[in-house]
């Protein structure tokens, strides 16, 4: 009878150890796991801290603010916090933001990204448009000097000279001479190693110099007298924008005339065209008539030069921007060439079509003889047909290998290179190819193309690729880090150089 009520005590006794040993486990790993959290904890805490400062200096980089002013932010960040969420001040004291932290910030910043670039120099078809570096030319800036900063930034960079495929300069002559420009200098350092790199003059600035032959002075003389009377006196300034702002103008003000901007004249004329009515009255009102905006041929004039420079900067503005490849730029500029002789050819029966402005006025003043003025007209389309045949050969030189590279299925194989001549049978015979082509972007088709069977139209493409027709990508970082800079003293040239990966 003892043992039989033993028993039950001695199992409940082994219920509640074991119920013990289990809560005591638990209690043991809830200690654990908080202690490895609180390490946690202040690794985040520390590592968030190290990445807030990271972005803060990027920050004072990229608006090219002192290094100095990190501490001022730090202030502004803790008076913040102690406001709004008091609790959090001790982290954001972990932020460091002094002069010496910002400083290697952004010398680790600046490593990161040159790591990066040497990295996406490699074999695939991964296009970066990046500006490798900025040289200060102290003195002189003839060509030699322009190689050997050129020379300086590729090897310091740890690139190689045989897979560089083009230079894209200005066309000034210490870049183009043909013995000692910069860009005869790259080329042959180029050849020497192994390569072969093109030089071409920027396509922008080409369609910007074949725009300037459009001389209309007594236009442009007028047009810009007007504009510097009423926006260069202050009174007369601020009573023109009453003006306008009275009556309901579709525009606020005029605009001033910028030699040096690609499309400055266009904006001008148009917003002058627009406003020519208010003007007429302001400038009247002011005991200053405008003769000419009640002179039918010469509004025709102005209309004609509006409707011109619209064409010529919606060209320009169709060849900048980022990710253009060579041949879409080419294309932009063959098709403006056929608008131009589809303008002359109208032009010559007097059809205003195209020309919106000059059939504006056409309609306005229907009893005054503008046919008069068809002649000239046809004369200023004819010059530029004319300046745009001479310019853009080194477009043409290039012109069979553009075609090879955007139209592959519709190129004779007889006419291009010897060495591509199988491969390109092979891809033309190719009917599932040739309905990747139609669907695919050109990067994604090349790209796509098995590397084993189309090695050399792989690497022609990637040498198409990587042509930069324009210097806009060039100018509009350098403007950014020289803007950020304020003060520059030395000489420095735009040049965009063009990788093979």
């Amino acid at each position: 009878m003892s043992v039989g009520t033993m028993k039950p005590n001695i199992r409940a006794t082994h219920r509640t150890i074991g119920a013990e040993r289990t809560q005591k486990v638990k209690q043991m790993a809830a200690s654990l796991q908080a202690q490895q959290q609180f390490f946690f904890r202040a690794n985040k805490i520390q590592e968030n801290a190290t990445t807030a400062s990271y972005e803060v200096a990027k920050l004072i980089a990229q608006h090219g603010k002192p290094f100095s002013d990190g501490g001022f932010i730090k202030q502004c960040l803790i008076k913040v916090t102690e406001i709004m969420c008091p609790e959090k001040v001790q982290d954001f004291n972990n932020v460091s933001l002094s002069r010496n932290t910002v400083v290697r910030r952004i010398e680790d910043l600046s490593a990161n990204v040159k790591l990066q670039l040497r990295a996406k120099a490699d074999d695939n078809f991964c296009c970066t448009e990046e500006l490798l570096d900025m040289m200060s030319l102290k003195g002189t800036t003839t060509g030699r000097d322009i190689f050997e900063a050129v020379s300086e930034a590729v090897e310091k960079m740890g690139l190689k000279w045989d897979k560089l495929c083009g230079v894209t300069t200005d066309g000034a002559p210490a870049m183009t001479g043909d013995r000692k420009g910069m860009a005869s200098m790259v080329c042959a350092k180029v050849k020497e190693s192994g390569g072969e790199a093109f030089r071409m003059h920027c396509i922008i600035h080409q369609e910007a110099l074949c725009a300037k032959t459009v001389q209309m002075g007594d236009v442009m003389n007028t047009v810009v007298k007007t504009v510097n009377i009423i926006r260069a006196r202050g009174l007369y300034h601020r009573e023109f924008q009453a003006f306008l702002s009275d009556v309901d103008a579709e525009y606020g003000d005029v605009l001033y005339h910028s030699e040096v901007r690609w499309l400055s004249r266009g904006y001008v004329l148009q917003r002058f065209y627009s406003l020519r009515s208010e003007i007429d009255q302001f400038m009247k009102e002011k005991g200053r008539p405008l003769h000419e905006l009640s002179d039918p041929l010469w509004l025709a004039d102005l209309a004609f030069l509006v409707d011109l420079t619209h064409h010529l900067n919606t060209l320009n503005k169709n060849l900048q921007g980022k990710e253009q490849l060579v041949p879409h730029l080419y294309a932009h500029m063959k098709a403006f060439r056929e608008k131009l002789r589809l303008f002359e050819t109208q032009l010559r029966s007097f059809n205003v079509a195209h020309f919106p402005a000059l059939s504006e006025i056409k309609s306005a003043f229907p009893n005054a003889d503008l046919s008069a003025k068809k002649e000239k007209y046809v004369s200023g389309i004819a010059s530029l047909v004319t300046k745009f045949n001479q310019r853009f050969q080194d477009f043409s030189v290039i012109e069979k290998q553009i075609k090879l590279f955007s139209t592959p299925f519709l190129v004779d194989a007889e006419e291009v290179e010897e060495s591509l001549q199988l491969e390109l049978i092979e891809m033309q015979c190719d009917d599932s190819l040739k309905s990747q082509h139609q669907l695919l972007s050109l990067l994604d088709f090349y790209q796509s193309l098995d590397s084993a069977k189309f090695p050399l139209m792989r690497r022609q493409a990637k040498r198409m690729m990587s042509l930069f027709g324009s210097r806009y990508i060039c100018e509009l970082q350098c403007y950014d880090h020289l803007c950020h800079l304020q003060a520059c003293r030395s000489s420095a040239r735009a040049v965009q150089f063009q990788l093979l990966t």
